[in-house]
């Protein structure tokens, strides 16, 4: 299935210029109204050229406006108004507020799993397999989905590695061969210390994995696969906190796909780990 119009504006918006950012909230919050105008309509009503609303359009990947408003008509129902599923009042109570939070976890899982494709996972969980080591790489909030990360794969049958300190972390993709693999987060693709990491890795031929929000970054550049992690900024929680748990997601399928690929290996890994934390000696 083709990713929604939705979904593209919001791998996409920190890339566009004010101007085509102006125009994507106004796709988000009227996407009946834009699915029934012409292109003058909305030229005028956002006060710009035509020629401007037909370029964003082709930025989006479509062969022009009629071809985006084509896909508009048949993805209606995927454009609901932006941040409809975390809109907090002052008059909400605990829970209710609590539930609205819930609601944008939801929504920010269920907009990451359409943008999951299968051979993506498939070859990020043969890249892992086949190497000799795997890295894990994130600096500040990232660095919190890494050492979760960490914590999974050493029930694993693959050697695994990763710091909290980032000089360390720059001690360790300079050791980085072309038979290891670097998992590398960052929520914005644009954290000059992550990127520099990811440029390190490249040049030792190690195989990158990146997970990162914006499919457009520097950081998704360098990556041998990337995935995308879909989240909303709300006036209450950045868009970076929300992006956490699907990056967390991200991570959980590619270690349970893994734990499949090599079930054996893996089964004799964790039964290990599982005796020695409850105490119980071989």
């Amino acid at each position: 299935m083709p990713v929604s119009i939705r979904l593209q504006i919001k791998t996409m918006y920190n890339d566009f210029s004010p101007k085509e950012q102006a125009i994507a909230d106004y796709i988000l919050k009227n996407p009946s109204k834009v699915s029934h105008s012409s292109i003058s309509d909305l030229a005028n009503e956002l006060e710009i050229a035509d020629s401007t609303f037909f370029q964003f359009t082709k930025k989006l990947g479509y062969n022009g406006f009629k071809d985006f408003k084509l896909s508009m008509l048949m993805q209606e129902n995927d454009l609901p108004a932006i941040s409809i599923h975390e809109n907090i009042q002052k008059n909400d109570n605990e829970l209710t507020m609590a539930q609205k939070v819930f609601d944008s976890n939801i929504s920010t899982l269920t907009d990451t799993r359409k943008l999951l494709k299968e051979e993506d996972l498939k070859h990020a969980a043969n890249m892992i397999g086949s190497s000799k080591r795997l890295f894990l790489f994130g600096v500040g909030g990232s660095e919190i989905v890494a050492t979760d990360a960490y914590h999974k794969f050493l029930r694993t049958s693959i050697s695994v590695f990763h710091s909290t300190d980032y000089h360390i972390q720059l001690m360790e993709v300079s050791l980085l061969t072309k038979d290891d693999c670097a998992i590398i987060i960052s929520h914005t693709g644009r954290s000059k210390e992550t990127i520099y990491i990811a440029e390190s890795a490249k040049e030792t031929g190690a195989k990158i994995i990146v997970v990162t929000s914006q499919a457009n970054s520097p950081l998704a550049k360098l990556g041998d696969i990337v995935f995308i992690s879909i989240s909303e900024e709300t006036e209450f929680r950045s868009e970076a906190l929300a992006s956490r748990i699907a990056q967390l997601s991200i991570i959980d399928s590619l270690y349970v796909i893994l734990r499949f690929f090599t079930q054996k290996k893996s089964q004799d890994s964790i039964s290990k780990v599982r005796r020695v934390i409850s105490g119980i000696k071989e």
